[in-house]
């Protein structure tokens, strides 16, 4: 995968493994063994699932409060705070007015020269909040060195500016952050209840629950085909074009590992989906090239979107990215339910679903850990 740019082996391997899971029990006409089709599917929930909160989320959450937002406002904060104390140094008579500015204006120098190390596009947020506090000291400083205020009034207004920088620090800071947290929030919600329209309007993620149906020997009762073939093949490729937005704004906004992992997520749950859409499509389509018709569709719903949204995404606001990934996070949690829900509530299947689930969860745990020891796992909008 290139570095910063679109994900041609993942949107490759996400086609190539969507086909052969859907393709193989239309060509070679096996049904596959259903308990271990079960397993499987648990096992690829847990690990969506543990992707959702370990990995898509807290990316999201880290992209819409900026990652190197804390690097920022300290900075910012280590100006006020260089500057308030030269100014006390004024007040207790240790240093004149006029050397006060020139040690201010050293101070702004040195930060402007830390500021333009930072890559240019990590600078493109903040720099509005950075620079309302430097440049206006700056401006200042400049005022007084034309001689249009005097080193006295000069260190008033600084001293002006940096007491405002305080009150925006507080308060104002503080609501708007429950702000943003309330929007990030709603962003997770919307995924999961945009699933949960889906599924009610019939556009749904039932494949599996039908297939169990199609086995009457499984003994689910509560599918009734209410669904037709089309609704339920359309509402699988959206979910896929779902997993495709996860992968898309990842790639967008931060490092190849985080990728990486939303990928293998989202890969290790869209084989059994594949097969389970094969076998139901095997049963429901008279005509064999109906079936195929739709494994390509929900195959190619993935890489379409993350090539759409990859190229929407980039070079845009990390918040709206952070949206994005957030919003994929809330359809992960509900597709990781989904899955398994019905196998759980199942007297019989219950108990093992739930350990195929957890199994998922830590197995994706331990290959977390993996990486992050390895030093994979990093932001890439540090």
């Amino acid at each position: 995968m290139t570095e910063g740019g679109l994900p041609i082996e993942l949107i490759a391997l996400t086609l190539i493994l969507a086909l052969i899971g859907g393709l193989s029990p239309i060509y070679s006409n096996m049904k596959g063994e259903k308990n271990s089709l079960r397993r499987i599917t648990g096992l690829a929930a847990g690990i969506l699932l543990a992707s959702a909160v370990l990995v898509v989320i807290p990316e999201g959450f880290e992209l819409a409060t900026g990652g190197h937002d804390d690097h920022g406002h300290a900075f910012e904060d280590a100006l006020a705070g260089s500057t308030a104390l030269v100014i006390l140094e004024v007040e207790h008579g240790e240093i004149t007015v006029l050397e006060a500015i020139e040690e201010i204006e050293r101070l702004i120098g040195g930060h402007g020269e830390e500021n333009h190390n930072e890559p240019p596009e990590e600078e493109s947020h903040d720099e509005e909040s950075e620079e309302s506090l430097s440049e206006g000291i700056e401006h200042v400083v400049e005022e007084v060195q034309s001689g249009e205020i005097n080193a006295s009034i000069g260190i008033d207004e600084i001293e002006e500016l940096i007491t405002s920088h305080a009150h925006e620090g507080g308060h104002g800071a503080e609501e708007e952050e429950a702000l943003e947290n309330l929007i990030m929030g709603a962003a997770v919600l919307a995924g999961f209840v945009l699933m949960l329209v889906l599924e009610g309007s019939g556009i749904g993620h039932a494949v599996h629950e039908e297939r169990h149906d199609h086995e009457s020997e499984h003994g689910h009762q509560h599918v009734h085909h209410t669904s037709t073939p089309l609704l339920l093949v359309l509402g699988l490729s959206l979910h896929s074009a779902a997993d495709g937005l996860a992968i898309g704004s990842a790639a967008a906004g931060s490092s190849e590992a985080v990728t990486a992992a939303v990928a293998l997520a989202v890969l290790i749950h869209k084989v059994p989906a594949a097969f389970s859409l094969g076998v139901f499509s095997m049963h429901e389509r008279e005509d064999r090239n109906d079936a195929i018709r739709d494994v390509v569709l929900f195959s190619i719903a993935t890489p379409l979107m993350i090539i759409f949204s990859f190229y929407a995404l980039e070079g845009l606001n990390e918040h709206l990215i952070a949206l994005a990934m957030l919003f994929s996070g809330g359809t992960f949690l509900y597709v990781s339910a989904v899955d398994t829900l019905p196998d759980i509530h199942n007297p019989e299947t219950g108990r093992e679903a739930m350990m195929s689930v957890l199994m998922g969860v830590a197995l994706m745990i331990v290959i977390l850990f993996g990486a992050d020891a390895a030093g994979l796992i990093g932001h890439g909008h540090e």
